[in-house]
């Protein structure tokens, strides 16, 4: 009887304990079900968070674009391509939707993404084996086409996805690559590294948004999801001032130079000295962004390069004599040598012409005649008042990252006198341009840009809009103006250095430039033909120049009949000389026009293409119709507008087909492009050679056309 007491009195504690419990847990759940919070812890707000997925909306990356609206870089789809290897995902299904056949599906996507069939292959087996959901395809799936992932999606196999994913694209490839610059995802996000893609990256990457809303526990949206979208800011928009057929021009000429002299640099700026706008700019060596392997120079040597400039400084050594009122251009000196002091004597390059004019000494390019200059008529601390003016001891203010300005050297009386010859001091590119712009802006010098306008790409809004920068007057107008004329002389003269640049159409007011290198090994200066920089600082047309171009060329492999000026005269007259025609300035050069009769063109609306075409060839015009059709679409030429005897005028009929161009200048396709409203890639420079469209194709708006040209 004492056991089975102590039996119950053991079950009856038990019995307590557990009730004890019961009622412990039965409250706790109670609690919970009335509080719906455990530790803290908000259970609805977290069964949703753990339900709530979400993701980012990317925004997209804002274009830049050329001054007419040309695309230079924009955001590409691309996709990458994985496959989903687990049966589980096909249950319940009625077709499978995982790979069900491995070597099939191994062997079509090699064919297309250029992958090796045995490596897919493994993957996808390896994945099955290892109980994986899905399998990616590595380097070989990711970066596919538009074009790619329809002829995946054509060949229609079970468990291939993919996902989107955008690139940033160049379309031109090598075309003013250091300029525009280069982006690249980073981290998940497209990130400017250079040129203007750094520059303006923040007003380029926008805002990226985000959704999020329920889901079941196999991934699938809930019916009420609750789904919140915070939509993504799209980057602005940039148009620079970049002119796209100026810089293809640009950059098909500093190619051909590349290819036939093989120089250790090349580089060129083309500015309106007016406005600052630089309408192209380019170096070699270059990259293509859209395949930045192997890249031999990221920087833009136009804004960071800087390097004795040579006898274009000339310019700016006269400029100051005149200001300072001190130039006689009639008055002589003693060229050949000039002794600086008692260990330095400076020589006209082993040359002396006797006695002669101060001018014809700057159409030689003589150094002595700017020694004289500089020592004796304006003064070496005065002089040095001259080259701050110009600003030679400050970067220019262009709107690109990293400038490096140029250094006055002008410790010692041999350097202040070889930096009026342009040795010694350094200076970039872009600053010769910008004190050149005084010369031919009537003393004023612009800030040079390249930034032309920011723009919301959603209201196409201006947000902000670049203007005219005048940021220093060095020279007067009335000195500006003698200067132009001297310059123009170093191109007409007997004498001129600078006749390889005169142009067929425009006059030309330039100086030239053969700058010594110094010796990387240490003391003195590089011998030999090739081991100069060669260049040439020009405006026209030379009375009211509309553009300004400086061009170097570095150790250029030269022949023994060929000459320094060669490349860089290449590419000055092919660049400048389309460059103005296709910017409809005037010719100047009116030597062999002075013969032609001008006319002015009758009232040709509305007449038939017949009647337009007669009306037209009366005026003694060489007239080309476009098409077959008997009303007229539009012209070249208007009523009223005068021309000159043999212009050539085109009809666009409302039927019309390609005519045959070949032998047309750059400026004449161009036009025919605007009037067509074609999209026209030009290659090389001079005359149409051959056209990708046949004659009497029939043209639609936006068609292509490349043209190649040759000299």
């Amino acid at each position: 009887m004492k056991k089975n007491k102590t039996t119950q009195r053991m079950a009856m504690v038990l019995l307590s304990v557990f009730a004890l419990l019961f009622l412990v847990l039965a409250g706790r759940f109670l609690f919970i079900q009335a509080s719906g919070e455990v530790a803290g812890v908000n259970l609805k707000k977290f069964a949703e968070s753990k339900r709530t997925d979400s993701y980012t909306l990317e925004a997209t990356r804002g274009k830049i674009l050329d001054r007419n609206g040309m695309e230079l870089a924009y955001d590409q789809p691309t996709y990458s391509i994985y496959a989903i290897v687990s049966e589980e995902y096909s249950a319940d299904k009625e077709h499978p939707i995982h790979v069900t056949n491995v070597d099939k599906t191994a062997k079509e996507i090699a064919e297309i993404i250029g992958a090796d069939e045995n490596d897919l292959k493994k993957r996808l087996q390896d994945g099955i084996d290892g109980g994986k959901f899905q399998v990616e395809f590595g380097s070989a799936g990711s970066g596919l086409s538009q074009d790619q992932k329809k002829k995946i999606e054509d060949l229609e196999l079970p468990g291939i996805q993919f996902t989107e994913e955008a690139e940033r694209f160049y379309p031109n490839g090598t075309f003013a690559s250091q300029v525009i610059g280069l982006a690249q995802r980073q981290d998940g996000v497209i990130t400017g590294l250079t040129g203007i893609e750094q520059q303006l990256n923040d007003q380029l990457a926008g805002k990226n948004g985000n959704i999020s809303y329920e889901q079941d526990g196999y991934g699938y949206k809930l019916l009420n999801p609750n789904e919140e979208v915070q939509a993504a800011q799209d980057g602005d928009n940039v148009y620079l001032t970049i002119d796209q057929k100026i810089q293809t021009l640009l950059e098909d000429t500093l190619t051909q130079v590349d290819d036939k002299w093989n120089p250790k640099k090349i580089s060129a700026v083309v500015m309106n000295p007016k406005t600052g706008e630089i309408v192209a700019m380019s170096n070699r060596p270059s990259y293509d962004p859209n395949d930045p392997e192997n890249v031999e120079n990221w920087y833009n040597d136009s804004i960071s390069n800087p390097m004795e400039p040579g006898s274009t400084m000339k310019m700016f050594t006269v400029a100051s004599a005149i200001e300072e009122g001190k130039w006689n251009p009639d008055e002589e000196y003693k060229s050949g040598t000039y002794k600086v002091d008692k260990d330095t004597t400076i020589g006209d390059y082993n040359k002396s012409w006797g006695s002669i004019s101060y001018l014809e000494g700057i159409q030689r390019s003589s150094n002595v005649a700017v020694a004289n200059l500089v020592a004796n008529k304006i003064g070496e601390d005065k002089f040095l008042e001259y080259l701050k003016k110009f600003h030679f001891d400050q970067k220019s203010g262009i709107d690109l990252p990293g400038e490096i300005p140029g250094t006055i050297l002008y410790n010692y009386e041999a350097e202040r006198i070889s930096t009026a010859y342009g040795q010694g001091t350094t200076a970039t590119p872009i600053q010769m341009v910008t004190a050149a712009s005084a010369i031919a802006n009537d003393g004023k010098m612009v800030t040079p840009h390249i930034i032309d306008k920011i723009v919301n790409p959603d209201t196409k809004k201006v947000v902000e809009q670049k203007k005219t920068e005048v940021q220093a007057e060095p020279i007067s107008k009335e000195t500006a103006d003698e200067t132009l004329k001297i310059l123009e002389s170093v191109v007409t003269s007997e004498h001129g250095t600078g006749k390889p640049y005169k142009l067929d159409d425009y006059s030309v007011a330039g100086k030239t430039g053969t700058a010594q290198i110094p010796n990387p090994n240490g003391g003195g200066y590089m011998q030999g033909k090739n081991n100069y920089l060669f260049s040439f600082l020009g405006m026209a047309p030379a009375n009211d120049p509309e553009l300004i171009m400086y061009v170097s060329v570095l150790q250029p492999e030269l022949s023994e009949t060929e000459t320094g000026s060669e490349p860089s005269a290449f590419i000055f007259k092919n660049v400048m000389e389309n460059a103005l025609h296709y910017m409809d300035i005037s010719p100047d050069q009116a030597d062999d026009k002075n013969e032609v009769s001008e006319k002015r063109v009758p009232d040709i609306e509305g007449m038939s293409t017949h009647a337009t075409k007669k009306a037209l060839e009366d005026t003694g015009m060489d007239v080309v119709v476009v098409g077959e059709g008997d009303q007229v679409a539009t012209t070249s030429v208007e009523s009223g507008q005068t021309v000159l005897e043999g212009e050539r005028a085109i009809i666009v009929t409302d039927e019309p087909t390609m005519p045959d161009i070949n032998g047309w200048s750059m400026r004449e396709v161009l036009e025919l492009g605007e009037l067509l409203q074609l999209d026209v890639e030009t290659i090389n420079s001079g005359y149409a050679k051959t056209q990708s469209i046949k004659k009497g194709t029939k043209l639609n708006k936006n068609d292509y056309l490349a043209v190649e040209f040759s000299t």
